[in-house]
C-alpha cells in the first residue's frame, strides 16, 4: 500500500530541522535492519523522541509505526497525521488492542517503536521499563534494538523553558545492537535497560554543550532537572 502521508511529513520535519540549525548526530544506525520486523526501544524524554527515533531509521530505509497514547490520535492536527502514518493508539486501560494490533505489524515485517517507560521522565533519566517491547519481540521473533536519545528535551518537555524555536540544538541519536531476549521476561526487560542506560551515557558524554547548571541536565549530573525519586516518575 502507497505511503501517502509519512514521506512528505519527513520532507517537512528535515525542512523544519534544517530551518533551526539542529545539530543531529544518528550513531549505530546499521543495527537497524532494512527488512524483516523489528522493535525499538528508546528512553523518553520530549513529546518529539518519536520524531527523531523515526528520523534515523530512515538511513535504514525504514518506516517506524510507534505505539503512542490515544489522546495523540484525538487531536485535530495530530490525529489524522498519526493515523496516516499507520502509528498505534494506546488506551492504557485497555491495552490489548494496540498490543493486537504492534504484533500483525511485527509479523508482516513492519518496524514498531516503544518507549518502554510508558511516559516522559522529568528527572530525565531512564524510568523503570515495562515489559512490553520484550513481549513483542519474542513473541514475533524480531530484533529488540536499543535507542537512546538526548537533547530532544531541550525543545519540547514537560519543562516550560523548553522551546521549539531555539536554533542549533545539538540532537544525539544512539542505536545499539539488538538485545537478547531469552529466559524470564523481567530479568529480558532489565537487558534492554541496562542496554538503553549504555548508550544514554555515551550520548552525554559526547554532548558538545555544557549541561552544569541548565534544567535540562539531571541532578545527579550538576543539572537543575527534577531529583529522581525514590521509585518510578510519575506523570
Amino acid at each position: 500500500m502507497a505511503e501517502l502521508v509519512y514521506p512528505p511529513v519527513i520532507a517537512g520535519l528535515r525542512a523544519g530541522f534544517a530551518a533551526l540549525g539542529l545539530k543531529i548526530r544518528v550513531h549505530g544506525v546499521h543495527h537497524i535492519p532494512r527488512s524483516g520486523g523489528a522493535v525499538l526501544a528508546s528512553n523518553h524524554v520530549s513529546y518529539l523522541d518519536f520524531i527523531f527515533v523515526g528520523f534515523a531509521a530512515r538511513e535504514s530505509h525504514r518506516l517506524v509505526r510507534f505505539m503512542a497514547k490515544d489522546s495523540v490520535f484525538e487531536h485535530k492536527v495530530s490525529g489524522p497525521l498519526m493515523r496516516g502514518m499507520k502509528h498505534i493508539p494506546v488506551d492504557r486501560h485497555a491495552g490489548a488492542a494496540s498490543y493486537a494490533q504492534a504484533l500483525r505489524m511485527l509479523k508482516s515485517g513492519e518496524v514498531v517503536g516503544v518507549f518502554p517507560e510508558a511516559t516522559m521522565s522529568r528527572s530525565l533519566e531512564p524510568k523503570e521499563f515495562k515489559t512490553g517491547a520484550v513481549r513483542l519481540a519474542r513473541a514475533t521473533r524480531t530484533p529488540l534494538v536499543p535507542v537512546a536519545l538526548w537533547g530532544t528535551q531541550r525543545l519540547w518537555t514537560y519543562d516550560d523553558r523548553s522551546s521549539l524555536t531555539q536554533r542549533g540544538v545539538p540532537i544525539e541519536v544512539l542505536i545499539g545492537p539488538p538485545v537478547d531476549t531469552a529466559g524470564d521476561q523481567h530479568e529480558a526487560t532489565e537487558r534492554l535497560r541496562r542496554a538503553v542506560v549504555a548508550l544514554l551515557d555515551e550520548a552525554r558524554a559526547h554532548y558538545p554543550d555544557d549541561g552544569t547548571g541548565q534544567w535540562w541536565e539531571p541532578e545527579d549530573l550538576g543539572g537543575t532537572a527534577p531529583a529522581r525519586p525514590p521509585t518510578a516518575d510519575s506523570d
